[in-house]
């Protein structure tokens, strides 16, 4: 008769085989992220993106589930009971995503394999000859990887479930710079312009030769026939109905979609009620920065006055980089004040590429790669340098590198974690901390200029709009210039932003939800530590303990804070 001990080793063995079966069968069904994550064995792979592939992939989650649903929660031992939780969520979120055939639709303007593929060459080694070759096995399967996303749209018009046309304007212009006549132009030929010293002589030219052809042959043929579908079948049969309310079965996808995102069991007409809330309270420490800078007006026309006023922006994407890269550097200098926990991986700061620029947004972070081959990054988007005022950076910079993005996901990566937490992505933690992170600036000595403050406002005020014009287009019949003229009354976005963030949220039902609602159940929880512990509370350990497990979600998170608070001496006090 077996011990209590050793049966709940048992049960915890059967459970890490669990998860290692599903981390291998993402390994093998996800190449691309499979790179991402440092496994190289699959470098030379693209995904399937067929139909059949994600219905199996359907019944494979299912299987999974199936299996840790089987087993007893209470035998494992306690240090499993969370993986076993944010496990159980993710695999039942993947299936609903998979029932909902969301995969039917792949791309819009901003999003999709046409803007992530260029981008799988920061991702590859490029250290020896067969790296190089794995990445031409790519450029050279390219061509039937798009032909297969184009088939699986057609089948997204069969069953009714498109993008919405306005979701996919400007599309071309993150294709034809890839549908080029001479392969040196393409950025996928930048690879094989320089190489390490161990490639030769030899290898080097075949190799060039090799890519060219790929590139003619494969890449900017795949690139234009997307574009030829897109332009003349697709978009002129996409739906009108910019709300996910209009797909099939459409409300409860998107109800969904807000459970997903903000790990919260919560309705939209809630979070919309939220989000206007929010949006008051903000308007008032708006108003309070526009009286202490002397202006003489209301808000609307101090917003003007900040997006005309020469003084806010710079004229080179160069001096915007080294503007945001002294702010990096300032920063980094003040997190022990906040942190005993830091990540060792760095991370540098890049332009967005050209091609993306103009539909993307202001900046975003790109990841560290688990094998600690590749820093983070930081990308900033210099197009357009008109719609991009200084203000913004200091708040902008706490969020996307430290304390927030980076900070928060390199940590992610090396702590002992199994992969699917390592590398997964918890939305509602991961942007809520980033958002709780702009505020951190003001602990940290930011801010100082009333008008940075007032970005800092801004940011804020963009995502607490957000919980707004997201839930109103989806759930409540908004149409697109209600949620545009929304914003545009209560932040200080440029019109260009406005547009291009009101068109990602069309595309991307849900997603914009998490920063706001998964930031105000941290500052609920700091309010409370603080409030519980008085003097005892230590604002390092709290963070320690927010930061130590990686990405949670917020449920669980609250449950483990509140055990945090009833085992810290002085508790109640």
């Amino acid at each position: 008769m077996s011990s209590p001990e050793s049966a709940r080793q048992s049960a915890s063995q059967e459970f890490r085989l669990l998860l290692t079966d599903e981390w291998e069968a993402r390994m093998r069904d996800d190449p691309l992220f499979a790179t991402e994550c440092g496994d190289h064995r699959f470098d030379d792979c693209l995904p399937s993106v067929s139909v059949e592939a994600y219905e199996q992939r359907l019944s494979q989650a299912r299987s999974f589930l199936d299996r840790l649903e089987a087993m007893d929660r209470a035998a494992l031992p306690g240090s499993d009971w969370l993986d076993y939780d944010i496990f159980a969520r993710v695999l039942r979120d993947r299936i609903a995503d998979y029932e909902f055939r969301a995969y039917l639709m792949p791309v819009t303007a901003q999003s999709g394999f046409h803007i992530f593929f260029p981008d799988t060459q920061n991702t590859a080694p490029f250290n020896t000859v067969q790296d190089y070759e794995a990445y031409l096995a790519r450029l050279v399967a390219f061509r039937a990887y798009a032909e297969e996303h184009i088939a699986l749209m057609r089948a997204g018009m069969a069953a009714g479930v498109m993008a919405p046309r306005i979701a996919m304007v400007g599309i071309e212009d993150a294709l034809t710079p890839h549908i080029v006549i001479d392969p040196t132009d393409s950025v996928f030929f930048g690879p094989f312009q320089a190489f390490p010293a161990g490639v030769g002589e030899v290898d080097r030219v075949r190799l060039q030769a090799a890519a060219t052809e790929a590139i003619l042959g494969s890449v900017a043929p795949g690139y234009q026939a997307l574009l030829d579908f897109l332009t003349e079948t697709y978009i002129p049969a996409a739906r009108d109905e910019i709300g996910a309310s209009a797909l099939p079965d459409g409300r409860a996808y998107y109800e969904h979609c807000v459970r997903r995102y903000t790990t919260l069991d919560i309705s939209p007409e809630e979070v919309h009620a939220i989000g206007l809330s929010e949006v008051q309270r903000i308007r008032e420490e708006m108003a309070g920065v526009v009286a202490g800078v002397g202006f003489e007006g209301d808000l609307p026309a101090f917003l003007e006055f900040l997006h005309t006023d020469p003084r806010f922006y710079l004229d080179t994407p160069e001096a915007l980089l080294q503007y945001v890269a002294l702010i990096s550097k300032r920063i980094d200098g003040e997190l022990p004040k906040l942190f005993s926990l830091l990540p060792r991986t760095p991370y540098g700061i890049r332009e967005i590429p050209a091609y993306a620029a103009p539909r993307s947004t202001t900046a975003y972070y790109f990841p560290c790669a688990g094998d600690g081959s590749r820093a983070g990054t930081y990308y900033v988007n210099t197009y357009g340098l008109g719609s991009r005022p200084l203000y913004e950076y200091e708040a902008l910079s706490l969020h996307e590198a430290v304390p927030g993005h980076h900070l928060q996901l390199a940590l992610q990566m090396e702590l002992d974690l199994p992969n699917f937490r390592r590398f997964g992505d918890i939305t509602a933690f991961i942007e809520g901390w980033a958002l709780y992170s702009e505020r951190l600036g003001i602990e940290m000595g930011f801010y100082q200029d009333p008008y940075s403050d007032f970005g800092r406002l801004v940011f804020e005020m963009w995502r607490a709009a957000r919980l707004v014009v997201d839930t109103g287009m989806h759930a409540l019949g908004w149409t697109r210039r209600q949620a545009i003229d929304y914003m545009a009354e209560n932040t200080a976005l440029s019109t260009l932003n406005i547009t291009n963030e009101i068109d990602r949220y069309i595309g991307w039902p849900g997603q914009a939800l998490a920063y706001k609602m998964g930031e105000i159940k941290i500052r609920e929880l700091r309010d409370r530590a603080e409030s519980e512990l008085a003097h005892y509370f230590d604002v390092r350990d709290f963070h320690r303990i927010l930061l130590e497990d990686g990405g949670v979600p917020l449920d669980l998170l609250e449950a483990k804070v509140v055990a945090w608070i009833g085992e810290t001496p002085g508790s109640g006090v």
